[in-house]
């Protein structure tokens, strides 16, 4: 398993993400997931092995299987396997998606249905999450009635923040912001369905959208991977308390334990830290797909 830092490519750059970078093929983009990690809004100085090949076949697999309900960007899952780019395999391999060039909406579109992380913090504040009103007397970790739509802006430095659906509708207007409300509830519900038959919840996940050529609404970035979602164990899941995490929130749990600022730069990791979140991300992996790492 080839850990990679930052992919070093003949292509034209288009973006540098804190976890993906994006190349210029034509009138396609290559994206190559690295085994970056971020947390709060800072890309840490440690890697964890493997992450990024994890991250792409995990979207690749849930870009195939949710293909029926909305179109993705995704022309090849394996570009590493094209005449084209075979010389550069040892980068792109299992790591790299070859897709569509879109126009994005400047949005993360986030559903949540059990209300932890920021969702937790602001409804202590104020009962609500993006507008949505929910019910009081709420436990952390508890199952919403039914799963919310909370979008934030989209930041590539920075913090996103948090927006109302109304603030959307201004923004994309009435009718988009409704489609990519009804759309993200759609893929949510299906892939949680799917997950629990596999022992999993997910608590919450974002989407990312865009506009192609034609004016069609599809699906781009990545879903349902551990970056993007939270994911439980069904039988560790106990309502008023955090179960054992696998995803990103392994990370930021122990960042949130240690004595950094979350201002300053950050600190490099521990091996064992880094070891356990390549650890679960493989088993998230491995649970939800039925592939080995």
């Amino acid at each position: 398993m080839n850990t990679l830092a930052r992919a070093e490519l003949p292509f034209k750059l288009f973006k540098r993400g804190k976890v993906r970078d994006v190349f210029e093929a034509g009138d396609r983009l290559l994206i190559v997931s690295s085994d970056r990690i971020s947390a709060f809004d800072h890309i840490l100085p440690s890697l964890i092995p493997g992450k990024g090949q994890v991250l792409n076949r995990i979207a690749a697999f849930w870009f195939e299987r949710t293909r029926e309900l909305i179109p993705n960007h995704v022309l090849c899952s394996e570009p590493e396997t094209l005449a084209e780019f075979a010389a550069h395999a040892a980068i792109l391999e299992k790591r790299t998606l070859l897709a569509r060039r879109v126009n994005a909406f400047p949005v993360e579109a986030i559903v949540r249905g059990y209300i932890v992380g920021s969702g937790w913090n602001t409804y202590q504040k104020s009962g609500e999450v993006c507008g949505v009103k929910l019910p009081g007397g709420l436990k952390f970790a508890d199952r919403l009635p039914e799963p919310i739509f909370t979008p934030t802006t989209k930041a590539d430095q920075g913090h996103d923040a948090d927006i109302t659906f109304e603030q959307l509708a201004g923004s994309l207007g009435r009718e988009t912001a409704a489609q990519l409300r009804a759309l993200s509830l759609k893929l949510f519900a299906a892939a949680s369905a799917f997950a629990l038959e596999q022992g999993i919840i997910i608590a919450d996940s974002k989407f990312e959208f865009g506009r192609d050529a034609q004016g069609n609404i599809i699906l781009i970035d990545e879903i349902f991977t551990p970056d993007s979602s939270r994911f439980w164990k069904r039988d560790e899941y106990r309502p008023g308390q955090e179960p054992p995490p696998f995803d990103k929130q392994y990370v930021r749990n122990y960042l949130l334990a240690s004595s950094w600022d979350r201002r300053s730069t950050p600190p490099e990791l521990p091996a064992d830290v880094i070891s356990a979140t390549a650890a679960k991300y493989g088993e998230i992996f491995h649970i939800l797909t039925g592939q080995q790492p």
